[in-house]
Formats: structure tokens, sequence, C-alpha cells
């Protein structure tokens, strides 16, 4: 599996260097949200506005209603839970352009709880007129940009950092509320988002050999959230409807799921993967994805239960995992 080391820095100078309303914001985490090279480059249309989350997220909608399209960089705890109500008042209840970059989404970090955004998703999908995007791969980050620059309105991207692994081709460019069909089948569906889907892809290349038919689907755009796709891939199951993600088990994929099959009174039963109703420890990734019953060990208990079969799954069966080392601060 082809990995990117810092994806989003060595694509974003070339994308933003001829687009004059795009101003940068940073929350003092330049360097660990990867923006050194705009940093250098564009300096410019670069604002470091220190630990002042709250003063910054003002500042984005000030910008924007100048005429600029600001683009805010902090980790995801500090762009949904500190700034919360200047998100609200200065952004979105104006519906400006602001672009939210969360970096070190959910687990994705050795920082304990004040670091861990377990929640932001359900934060962010709450606001009005805020669209909620997570992206999940190397193509995803290389074409998000154009996407988002476009939407007239604000965006929040939980955004991954450092390395990254290739899971889709680069001509199968991001589509807003379009998910990516990973594979095809009618004994189990899976939906999952942000670096899960690795981890699925990894467990479920084994299944496919054994002979399960998975219908697995890699989820980018959480809000809006009415992909027929979705809902096809939902109601074919022979058996449950599973979602996997790297967040609470409340208010993100597993919700909108849930909400979804509702809206379309599918009658299948629903089996959600994250983290459950509880805050996690700091420790490197693997550690609290196993500690947490987050891992390819805990989608297989759930897959074996939905079908009805064991299929004697060991470690070295998978291929590497990109996942493997400490994201730390």
């Amino acid at each position: 599996m082809e990995t990117v080391t810092k994806v989003h820095e060595k694509f974003f100078v070339e994308w933003a260097k001829d687009k004059e309303d795009i101003i940068v914001l940073s929350g003092d985490l330049t360097k660990f949200c990867e923006l050194k090279a705009f940093e250098k480059n564009i300096p410019e249309r670069f604002i470091n506005m220190g630990m002042a989350e709250q003063n910054m997220m003002s500042w984005a909608g000030g910008l924007a209603r100048e005429g600029y399209i600001p683009m805010v960089y902090t980790f995801a705890t500090f762009a949904s839970r500190r700034p919360l109500d200047h998100v609200q008042m200065s952004i979105a209840y104006p519906n400006l352009p602001v672009k939210i970059f969360g970096f070190l989404p959910g687990i994705t970090t050795n920082g304990g709880p004040t670091h861990q955004a377990i929640d932001d998703i359900s934060i962010m999908r709450a606001i009005p007129s805020m669209t909620v995007i997570e992206v999940g791969d190397v193509t995803d980050i290389e074409t998000v940009l154009d996407v988002i620059y476009k939407i007239d309105g604000p965006v929040y991207i939980r955004s991954l950092r450092s390395i990254v692994p290739r899971l889709f081709p680069k001509d199968e460019k991001f589509e807003l509320n379009k998910a990516r069909v990973v594979s095809e089948g009618d004994d189990v569906t899976v939906l999952t988002s942000g670096m899960m889907t690795e981890e699925a892809i990894r467990l479920i290349d084994v299944l496919k050999t054994k002979g399960l038919k998975v219908e697995h689907l890699h989820i980018s755009t959480l809000k809006p959230f009415s992909d027929m796709r979705v809902v096809e891939a939902c109601k074919k199951t022979k058996s449950k409807v599973i979602t996997y993600e790297n967040h609470l088990t409340t208010g993100g994929l597993g919700s909108a799921v849930a909400d979804l099959m509702a809206e379309h009174g599918i009658g299948k039963p629903l089996v959600k993967i994250g983290l459950a109703d509880t805050y996690a420890e700091g420790s490197h990734t693997r550690y609290i994805l196993e500690k947490y019953k987050m891992d390819w060990q805990a989608l297989l208990e759930k897959i074996e239960e939905a079908v009805g079969q064991k299929f004697n799954i060991k470690e070295e069966d998978l291929k590497p995992s990109s996942v493997k080392r400490i994201d730390s601060v």
C-alpha cells in the first residue's frame, strides 16, 4: 500500500497560490497542521493567531465578511469544543464561507482526553449550515480542496496528517455527499469513515478470500448525509449493517446512518463500532484501537456475529497497517 507523508503540506501551496481570496489562520500549530510550506511561500496570506481559538474564529468570520475565504487550522478538539460559541455565532449563523481544518481526529494522538476529538463530528453536525467532511486517504486529501472551495458556507474538515495511505486511485476524486464503493456484496454491509476505512479494508480483503460477500462503503461526507448509495447498501444486506468510526458511537457516522435508515424505513439491525461512551487514555493509536475494541478484531467479531460464522483470521493474514506509530503532538 502506498503511503505519503505530509500530503496536505505538499499539495496545499500549489493549490492555493493563485487563489488570492484564500487567507490561512493558524492557532499556533503551524508545524503540526502541515502549514510550514504555506507560511514560507505565501507569508502575506498567512496569520498565526496564537493559542486563542475563540479569537481566531471571530477573525475568520470578519475576514469572510470582507470577501475572503479563510481557512482555519488547529487540532480538531480545539476547533470544536473551545471556540464553539464563536463558530456558531461568528461563522455558522451568518453562513460565512470559513473552512475549518481539525487535525488529530478521534484517538489519533497520545495527548489524552484534552487532545482527543472524540465528539467533534457530533458537535459540528448539530450546527445549522455546517458541512462536515472526514478525509480517509491521500486521494481524499488531494481532491477535497476543490470541493470545499466552491461551497458557499462553513465547512468542517476532519483531517489526517503525517503518514497517510492511498486507498483510492488518484482519478477517483472526492465528491460531496457521495460514498466510495470499496467492495460489493450482500452478506453484510460495512460503512466506514476516516482512518477506519484502511483498518476495515485489511480485514475485508481476507474475508473475501473466504467467500464472504461484503458491501463496504467509505463515507467522506457526514453532513449532508442523503446519499442513495448508502440507502441501497443498507437495504441489500442479508444480515446487519455495521458502522465503523474513529469517534464516539453517539452523534457520528453510526447516528447518521441510524437516522437515514429510519427515514427510509430500513428494518435491518445496526451495529455501531467506535469509542463506547468513554474517554480514552493517552497512548499510541494502535494500543488504543485494541484496548477500546476499535481494531480489525472488533470488526471481525461483529461481522462473525452478523453472519453466524467463524473465520479464524490472525494478524499475520492481514496486510500491514500504516497505523503503527505514536502520532504525538
